[in-house]
């Protein structure tokens, strides 16, 4: 929800950009993520890919 509260806050500096059609595909698409995520129906997933040591961040055992 915070990323849909975020599109509509800042609307009208990036409204130029788009039309409302887009806008409201935009919070559709926002609105049924959010839905899902509370469903538990859609995990988010977030990868780090860093250059390091190989084994530096496995798990102990």
């Amino acid at each position: 929800m915070a990323w849909l509260e975020n599109v509509d806050r800042h609307w009208d500096e990036i409204a130029s950009r788009y039309n409302e059609r887009t806008r409201r595909m935009f919070r559709y698409y926002l609105a049924v993520c959010a839905g899902a995520f509370r469903a538990r129906n859609l995990p988010l997933w977030q990868v780090v890919f860093s250059k390091g040591s190989a084994g530096r961040y496995d798990a102990p055992g």
